[in-house]
């Protein structure tokens, strides 16, 4: 019960370009409504199967916390299914999985979503429990006590018993010093362990309402279907009246670049990474992140990269090398680079000639042959996902509760295509700044590079 990765939210949209970009694989646009209480409704209609994925996203999530209760969010993905005044804890899963269905549920710092897949005739059931724990959720003393146990329990399995967790968390601290991005998902150990009922249930009756939600329901129903059993379950729910402005604090402009090192006894292979603060496709005007897609693409995002020929095949002193883009928050986004020496080789000697990489691409930028190349990849890499249901509803779930619209996401290909060398050149320059960096060294315990 993560939050879903940049590079699978990148991949459904790429999947996208090639619907919008061939006539044979062109997707309807979704039909769409709004019920009076503002719940947002998007239905994509596949008849191939009497399947439906229903997904309910709501617009909040890590990014929303009062300061000093992190966690609280992902805290609420968990107690969601701790039932309601109708259905007993642990009542809702079952249901779905005597019915043939499967579940799930993740969170973002901008975004939390509940997922569930079943037959198109157990539609109806779902819905009900759905809208139900969506106002009417219900938990003991010891419910809420056992499952914040659990949180804790989870947060030392994935990320203080993982060293590059570690790593990663302590870098996004550094690069979002202000901003709630540098806060993790799953909260901070000490302040998971003080989350009380009574800030919880704030939260919950503050953010869980149909008007700060959108249902997203791709397979074999039509709008005209859906509306009844919309307006039946969801559409009698309650609003909440005069919603927070999701206006986050900004972070200081960067003054140099920053490091930071961890070292443990877990680590068998030494590995470094870069982060850089980037535009997203919430906070761009035009083509910005679009063509910062594109760049980083060229330079480390496949086999064919700048950063992969240099340093794993020409230069032979990484096993791994490469580049990431992940433009997709509502608060902004972020670049990250990365290597891992071969053997015998320093992390001084490889960050150096990643840095070279670098440097040379900011000073020539990309050629049209490379530029063409990532825009076709960006395309082909989700290929395979066009037929699902879930990659649908995902695509324009999380756009839509990250502040983009339909038309963005149905453009999304053609945005692609259009952008140019300039364009991409231009914001790799304006992204891959050392001095708006964070560098992380991953080293065993014993070492002193």
């Amino acid at each position: 019960m993560a939050a879903r990765s940049a590079r699978f939210i990148a991949f459904c949209l790429a999947f996208l370009a090639l619907a919008s970009a061939a006539p044979a694989r062109e997707l309807p646009r979704p039909e769409t409504f709004t019920l009076r209480n503002g719940m947002q409704v998007v239905v994509i209609p596949d008849r191939r199967a009497p399947v439906v994925t229903h997904m309910v996203w709501y617009r909040v999530g890590a990014a929303d916390e009062p300061r000093g209760h992190s966690g609280i969010a992902h805290f609420f993905e968990h107690l969601m299914f701790k039932g309601t005044r109708t259905i007993p804890p642990g009542e809702f899963s079952r249901q779905i999985a005597r019915n043939g269905g499967d579940e799930n549920a993740f969170t973002s710092w901008d975004y939390t979503a509940y997922h569930v897949r079943i037959a198109r005739d157990r539609l109806d059931l779902v819905m009900r429990m759905e809208a139900d724990r969506m106002r009417n959720l219900r938990y003991s003393d010891e419910t809420f006590l056992s499952e914040r146990d659990v949180i804790v329990e989870e947060r030392r399995q994935r990320t203080d018993n993982n060293p590059g967790a570690i790593l990663g968390e302590r870098m996004r601290a550094m690069l979002w010093p202000h901003h709630p991005y540098g806060t993790p998902i799953v909260g901070w150990l000490h302040e998971i362990n003080t989350l009380d009922r009574a800030s919880a249930e704030a939260f919950y009756e503050t953010w869980y309402a149909p008007n700060n939600a959108i249902l997203v329901i791709a397979g074999d129903i039509s709008a005209e279907e859906l509306r009844p059993l919309a307006e039946r379950y969801y559409g009698r729910l309650r609003p909440t009246r005069d919603l927070p402005s999701r206006t986050w604090v900004s972070d200081p402009p960067s003054i140099g670049p920053m490091r930071v090192t961890h070292r443990d006894e877990k680590v068998r292979q030494p590995s470094m990474t870069r982060m850089y603060r980037a535009i997203s496709y919430g906070t761009d005007t035009g083509r910005q992140a679009h063509a910062l897609d594109v760049a980083i693409e060229v330079l480390g995002g496949s086999e064919t990269s700048r950063i992969y020929r240099a340093l794993v095949e020409d230069q032979r002193i990484a096993v791994s090398a490469g580049a990431s883009s992940n433009a997709s928050g509502l608060g902004g986004g972020s670049v990250s680079v990365w290597a891992t020496p071969a053997d015998g080789v320093s992390l001084e000697t490889v960050e150096a000639a990643l840095d070279a990489v670098i440097a040379e691409y900011l000073r020539d930028g990309p050629t049209e042959v490379e530029l063409q190349r990532a825009k076709s990849s960006l395309s082909a890499a989700a290929i395979y996902a066009r037929d699902s249901q879930e990659s649908l509803a995902n695509i324009y779930g999380a756009s839509l509760a990250q502040g983009e619209s339909i038309d963005d996401v149905v453009n999304w290909a053609n945005d692609i295509s259009a952008v140019t060398r300039e364009e991409a050149l231009t914001l790799a320059r304006g992204t891959l700044d050392i001095d708006s960096s964070v560098t992380g060294w991953l080293l065993p315990l014993e070492a002193a590079q």
